[in-house]
């Protein structure tokens, strides 16, 4: 069966703003190239801004969200962007629906900057993108908002706290895949003593049950997302799978299903343009089963005596479609 697919995270944008001479078709290059997309039948591809804590990660994420409009009014043939409409008349499209997301919301905010300049960031970058599928606070490192999943004993600082009171209401989900376990404690009490309307998701992370890593979810976080209706994206990267076993990669998507995640569980594929990274040890990033976004149709033909067909469809796209359905209204 070849079904819709849904990814909730790659780094397209980063590429084309860090790789000089980068093109969003260059198949060679990138794992999420649009042509990948197609041959997999992504129907819908969340986009994710990408920055470091650096000085200047603000001037990169505006960077990368002017990418992302640029590559709507370009490739208006191949991509839309994914309202309302597309979500309710999903059946009807024949391009790729993409909306953007903030990884490490540095890139909202550096360390030095004043909440005057991170409110007008924030707008700014809206302005460009119309909306945000989610916003992570951190990545792996700790910043001005909290802990990182490399970051042991850091959780939700003020400013993290401020800013998760200002995207309240706003139909913006938090993202859990780089926090660090007590980042991810403090973002649920703080939602909760405040009683804030902010949904809860991991976009692309694993479990820690089936491979042991920092950057994996507890079960306790993935059924606490999943309690809260949020949706948790399965990465494909090695690291986080289990570097020696590609049979691990069923492994996780069967403990969502286990936990509770039958309308939960989806893809997080985290491609990411990888032939400038220096630890040999990652190479290859991908086993070759989901090597490229192209592999979807025979991933899903290796899920289709193991899953049920209402099964396989919860996760290749009625999961996440629902979820972004139902946070729209």
């Amino acid at each position: 069966m070849k079904f819709p697919i849904i990814d909730m995270h790659c780094d397209l944008l980063s590429y084309l703003a860090r790789i000089p001479g980068a093109t969003p078709y260059e198949k060679g290059e990138i794992a999420c190239a649009i042509p990948w997309l197609q041959a997999g039948n992504v129907r819908m591809q969340i986009l994710a801004i990408y920055t470091d804590v650096k000085s200047e990660s603000m001037d990169m994420a505006m960077r990368q969200a002017q990418i992302f409009s640029d590559l709507l009014a370009k490739h208006d043939s191949d991509i839309a962007f994914t309202d309302a409409d597309f979500l309710l008349n999903w059946e009807k499209q024949n391009r790729i629906g993409v909306m953007a997301a903030i990884e490490n919301a540095a890139g909202l905010g550096n360390e030095e900057a004043s909440w005057e300049e991170i409110y007008s960031q924030f707008d700014g970058i809206l302005a460009k993108v119309n909306k945000l599928a989610y916003i992570g606070l951190t990545h792996h490192t700790e910043n001005r908002f909290g802990g990182g999943n490399y970051t042991e004993g850091i959780g939700l600082k003020d400013d993290g706290k401020k800013l998760l009171d200002y995207i309240s209401g706003k139909n913006i989900p938090i993202d859990f895949s780089h926090t660090s376990d007590l980042l991810a404690e403090g973002i649920l009490d703080h939602i909760d003593r405040q009683n804030l309307k902010i949904p809860v998701i991991a976009s692309h992370s694993n479990f820690r049950e089936i491979y042991t890593h920092p950057r994996n979810l507890t079960d306790e976080f993935a059924k606490e997302i999943i309690h809260r209706g949020g949706i948790i994206g399965v990465n494909f990267l090695r690291a986080f799978l289990d570097p020696e076993v590609p049979e691990r990669l069923f492994d996780h998507i069967f403990h969502g299903f286990q936990i509770g995640g039958a309308e939960s569980i989806c893809f997080g594929a985290d491609y990411f343009y990888t032939k400038d990274f220096e630890d040999a040890s990652r190479h290859p990033f991908y086993f070759p089963l989901v090597e490229n976004a192209g592999k979807y149709p025979s991933l899903i033909e290796s899920l289709e005596d193991k899953l049920s067909e209402d099964q396989l469809i919860n996760l290749s796209y009625r999961n996440s479609l629902e979820f972004y359905r139902k946070i729209q209204n």
